[in-house]
């Protein structure tokens, strides 16, 4: 019997601090792909200066250019967020037969309006299958 696996998205897996966020925007090492509305900035470094942190660690951005309201900001970011939190599970499966890897991942919104979340899923899904092919 298989345990059940748990849609979480703890700390250790959010992108966080300035050395952190320079290190996945590097010109030279950073790749991206867009599935509008969404593009996604990866790099993949090692994990050996970010010992306890988890092997995916993601980073999610609206831009106030975007939207001028914090509250419109927040909900396309809470959407994001619970788009990834559910469908996170192949990359985590694909980033453990690396382990001497970390995956640095941003999610940065790219349009002027709001979506559904069940449009939002669709798109996120696609952006980690060929994050996921691309590994």
């Amino acid at each position: 019997m298989t345990l059940p696996t748990r849609n979480t998205l703890s700390k250790s897996e959010r992108l966080h601090g300035r050395n952190a966020v320079e290190q996945l925007f590097q010109k030279a090492k950073r790749s991206s792909m867009v599935v509008f509305p969404l593009r996604a900035v990866y790099t993949l470094t090692t994990g050996e200066e970010q010992q306890g942190e988890a092997a995916v660690r993601v980073l999610v951005s609206v831009s106030k250019k975007h939207f001028k309201r914090a509250v419109k900001r927040n909900r396309v970011k809470r959407q994001i967020r619970e788009a990834y939190r559910t469908q996170k599970h192949e990359l985590m499966e694909r980033m453990a037969q690396m382990p001497d890897k970390q995956l640095l991942l941003a999610v940065i919104w790219q349009d002027g309006k709001l979506h559904d979340s069940a449009e939002l899923n669709a798109r996120m899904n696609k952006n980690l299958q060929r994050l996921v092919e691309k590994l």
